[in-house]
């Protein structure tokens, strides 16, 4: 797949997230809508769901503008990190989400299982609701998964934002299922459960969904603490860069290979053994550059001129206490 010129991947990102930022405003308003007409907490948490879906596409937008700007006075190594920040925030905010769903899921079923009766669900709203958040929820995440890849699959925005229409559509058609088998059986072998039938379907896939935001969260707290990339990372970057190194005839003492959002940073701690002018660093800093970003979209290279690995040696190591 060929990958965008970066101002068509940003003109693409920005387009996808203002239709997110559509979408989910609607599917949030008829959400808390529904969710106050059928009295159902599973139509409610859907809203409240669209809703952080709506804020998450605008402040993703904005960083997708800035995300590519390079390092200034304010911000010394760029504003790469913006974009794992985010990930990291979008996935706590539906954690949060889930936790609170399924703290007040089962709230509600130890209530009636102690004698308080919830008040009914009314079930018209539901079916209209469900018809149009459903085909809504589908439109958005073909168009960020198609958008995503078109962009190379190297935005992680929207990567994520696919996900979670996939996940909002998901939810809206287990929940329709839900509460269709409830309304359908209410009188007959769903009747014990069907004043909480809504909670139980909400804590079933609270349960569900936890796992997949418990590990986005995992992701991006690893991004945001320079966690080292997955080998198969430092693999390629390795085999791009071996031509450069072999060519100046230096030796690589180490190499690091991290990743925030779509940038990965390639440290090369190298002794060229023998004198080098800067402007010679400079050369074959930008070359490395070139040919890491040939291998790994994204890839920045910074070359550190050392005869040690990224470890200092204990016997000058300044962190190590003295015995």
């Amino acid at each position: 797949m060929t990958t965008p010129k970066p101002d068509r991947k940003k003109q693409l990102e920005s387009r996808s997230l203002i239709v997110a930022m559509v979408g989910n405003l609607f599917m949030g308003a008829a959400g808390i809508l529904a969710g106050i007409l059928s009295n159902s907490n599973a139509i409610m948490m859907d809203g409240l769901y669209s809703m952080i879906g709506f804020g998450s596409a605008y402040l993703g937008r904005r960083i997708s503008f800035r995300i590519d700007a390079g390092p200034d006075k304010r911000r010394p190594f760029g504003y790469a990190a913006d974009e794992a920040i985010f990930s990291t925030f979008r996935s706590l905010s539906l954690l949060g989400l889930v936790l609170f769903a399924i703290t007040n899921a089962t709230k509600n079923i130890y209530s009636y299982f102690n004698g308080m009766v919830p008040e009914p669900l009314v079930f018209a709203p539901m079916f209209v609701y469900f018809a149009a958040i459903g085909l809504t929820c589908i439109f958005l995440w073909a168009f960020h998964y198609f958008t995503w890849r078109q962009t190379g699959k190297s935005s992680s925005i929207l990567r994520l934002e696919s996900k979670a229409a996939l996940f909002d559509g998901l939810f809206t058609a287990a929940a329709g299922v839900g509460l269709g088998a409830i309304y359908l059986f209410r009188d007959g072998p769903l009747a014990a459960i069907a004043p909480v039938g809504d909670s139980i379907i909400v804590l079933f896939l609270c349960l569900l969904a936890i796992g997949t935001y418990v590990r986005e969260f995992q992701g991006g707290l690893g991004e945001l603490a320079n966690v080292s990339a997955r080998p198969e990372l430092l693999a390629t970057a390795r085999r791009a860069l071996r031509a450069a190194i072999a060519d100046d005839g230096g030796a690589l003492r180490d190499m690091s290979v991290t990743k925030q959002g779509r940038t990965v940073l390639v440290t090369i701690y190298y002794d060229p053994q023998r004198p080098i002018l800067a402007k010679e660093v400079d050369s074959l800093n930008l070359r490395m550059i070139r040919d890491a970003r040939k291998a790994i979209d994204g890839a920045d290279v910074y070359l550190m001129i050392t005869e040690y690995p990224r470890r200092w040696p204990d016997a000058i190591n300044p962190y190590k206490e003295s015995a």
